[in-house]
């Protein structure tokens, strides 16, 4: 008795596979393409190429010195775990001062004291950046307010709105509740 190979047909999905791989190859190689244009935006503002941030506040008097502020992102603030929401804030201090300011600080509300002067911000004098935390219970027209800490030991302050400062804040406050 003689035993006949029979070749199976190939499955429907090997067809299928076979047919469109090349076409589903190239897909995979132009979705990141549709990514780049964000990614090079994202670099250019990080770099500073394009200024402080996608939006600028504009110069704030503190005392003899100044800044200029940004809003880092224009949008509302992310949540970033157990810290809660955070919004990101760019400065870059005036020629001029730049010997003279020993830290400049960010908090929503008049602080305290020094102790209480809210968050620092980092990096050189001519970039510097602050995450800000944002409490959800924060009213509408709460104010930012900068201190800035002199080599000499003197202090200055000065108060932005908060509408001002960043409106999509202000958006997202009263969207959760904020009391205006």
């Amino acid at each position: 008795m003689s035993r006949t190979d029979s070749v199976t047909p190939p499955s429907r999905l090997n067809v299928l596979w076979h047919t469109w791989r090349f076409h589903l190859n190239i897909l995979l190689l132009l979705i990141p393409l549709g990514f780049m244009p964000k990614y090079f935006a994202d670099a250019s503002l990080f770099r500073g190429d394009s200024g402080l941030g996608e939006r600028e506040i504009g110069e704030v008097q503190v005392g003899p010195w100044s800044l200029r502020l940004a809003e880092l992102r224009n949008e509302a603030p992310l949540l970033t775990g157990p810290a809660g929401y955070m919004k990101g804030f760019n400065a870059a201090l005036c020629d001029s001062c730049r010997e003279q300011v020993k830290a400049t600080y960010l908090r929503i509300g008049k602080p305290r004291s020094l102790r209480a002067a809210g968050v620092i911000f980092f990096g050189t004098p001519y970039r510097m950046g602050a995450l800000l935390p944002i409490p959800e219970k924060t009213k509408a027209d709460a104010e930012l307010w900068i201190t800035m800490e002199g080599w000499d030991g003197s202090m200055h302050q000065a108060a932005v709105p908060l509408n001002q400062a960043s409106p999509a804040t202000v958006a997202w406050l009263n969207k959760q509740g904020g009391k205006p």
